[in-house]
């Protein structure tokens, strides 16, 4: 019914200007980026080299390393950074190498460290990095243990998000998100706990996996199920630096659709893309309401009564704030997708090669309070296994694949942008200031560029 209802009402000629508005500006030709970004070799080892080791990542979860002796183990490319909750409750990270002879100290995830030891040659230091043992250290002549500390990584948190940075003089990460954490203070983001992280093989460019959750654009053609039940036009986006956003409004119709929708079509839409988050599984007919109350009340409602069934109260949040998604890009990787009763990070790491990459999915639930206990959330490497992501999630990521082997075509040179699109722009922006490219490689887009 959505689907036909679409066709029905949108055409060619439907009132997409009016998406600049999420753009803030329009531009006087499409942004060109060179495709070779997304295939070329040396463009990745240029990455490797000059990007990675000196960004601010999502790593894992506070519930992931919540207690003294938890352990996480982050990989991208590859570096490898350990993460571990040292006696004292501190934080701290480290590159993960025996200092002896290169060997990782630890893999995966786990509890109850009392020490980091190399299980080759035994080698060991303490949860704050200093070494602490050295089997047979005669052999070695002279070895002091403060010349041997761990090499230090940067850590800290955003909420229930646990950042690394491989450079240990990064800038703080607050002021490398600028405005995203005072932005999102009204949400309460301390309240939600890691349930599970997903990591799973993508056959495309880690760029395809990023720019799927960096706009809008693709909805009215990949997800036309959603259209009928969200405004993906008057989405405005605002661009910090290496913090970017976007907020879509849901349990409305497109503007896409000429005199609207009747609510049955726009329930069905929500029910299908969203259902979960009222509880509800399978089309039927729309709720009764209330006189003076709207479909978006329904539904708002039905999430919080869903909500709290979980424990968590969600009355002080008005429609508007229960139907808003807030999306935030968090430059390079990083997707944050938040609404007042869900929360989930879509991350995408650099594969062996430019045409592979992984995609690591994180899902929280709301706890009623900040003080909630906590439990280890869980962890899955599903490898080249496909994965349930839901609805929306699972045909973002069967697309990348095509997109990666559209880029390897001899006539398709560069991708032609549009305004909507600012926030892969603003990625490749950034990409240019790491790696040392002329910001003429990029050609077009605003006039005022």
């Amino acid at each position: 019914m959505v689907l036909e209802a679409l066709d029905r009402a949108v055409g060619e000629d439907a009132p997409v200007g009016t998406a600049i508005t999420a753009a803030q500006k329009g531009q006087a030709s499409p942004t060109m980026v060179p495709a070779a970004r997304y295939t070329s070799p040396e463009f990745a080892a240029r990455e490797i080299e000059r990007m990675w080791p000196k960004v601010w990542q999502v790593a894992c979860t506070v519930d992931h390393v919540s207690d003294p002796g938890d352990y996480f183990e982050y990989r991208v490319g590859p570096y490898s950074v350990l993460i571990v909750r040292d006696d004292d409750g501190t934080l701290r990270a480290y590159q993960n190498v025996c200092r002896h002879r290169g060997n990782a100290l630890c893999t995966g995830a786990g509890k109850g460290l009392s020490e980091l030891r190399c299980g080759y040659h035994r080698w060991s230091w303490d949860l704050r990095g200093r070494l602490r043992e050295v089997p047979s250290r005669k052999g070695f002549g002279v070895l002091r243990n403060d010349d041997f500390p761990l090499f230090a990584a940067s850590v800290d948190t955003w909420g229930p998000l646990v950042f690394v940075n491989l450079d240990p003089e990064a800038m703080p990460l607050l002021e490398y998100l600028e405005g995203a954490p005072a932005d999102l203070e009204w949400i309460g983001f301390d309240d939600f706990r890691g349930e599970a992280l997903v990591t799973m093989d993508v056959e495309a460019n880690w760029k395809v996996v990023a720019d799927g959750f960096s706009e809008t654009y693709h909805v009215q053609g990949l997800h036309r199920e959603m259209i009928a039940s969200m405004d993906d036009i008057d989405a405005p986006q605002r661009v910090w630096g290496h913090a970017s956003k976007s907020s879509q409004r849901y349990g409305v119709p497109s503007p896409r659709f000429r005199g609207g929708l009747d609510d049955q079509t726009v329930w069905d839409s929500f029910v299908i893309t969203q259902g979960m988050r009222m509880g509800v599984a399978e089309v039927g007919p729309v709720p009764e309401r209330a006189e003076g109350e709207s479909l978006s009340d329904v539904i708002a409602a039905r999430i919080r009564a869903t909500s709290a069934e979980k424990g968590a109260d969600l009355s002080r949040f008005d429609t508007d704030q229960m139907l808003t998604l807030h999306q935030y890009n968090l430059f390079p990787n990083s997707t944050v997708l938040v609404t007042p009763d869900l929360l989930s990070v879509l991350s995408a790491k650099p594969g062996p090669d430019p045409d592979h990459a992984e995609m690591v999915a994180i899902h929280f639930r709301r706890a009623p309070s900040a003080d909630a206990p906590r439990s280890e959330p869980m962890t899955v490497a599903l490898g080249g296994q496909p994965a349930d992501l839901g609805f929306v999630l699972n045909a973002d990521v069967s697309v990348a694949p095509a997109i990666q082997r559209g880029m390897h075509q001899p006539g398709f040179t560069h991708l032609a942008l549009s305004g909507e699109e600012i926030r892969i722009i603003n990625t490749h922006r950034n990409l240019e200031r790491y790696l040392g490219i002329d910001p003429s490689d990029m050609t077009g887009g605003p006039a005022d560029d």
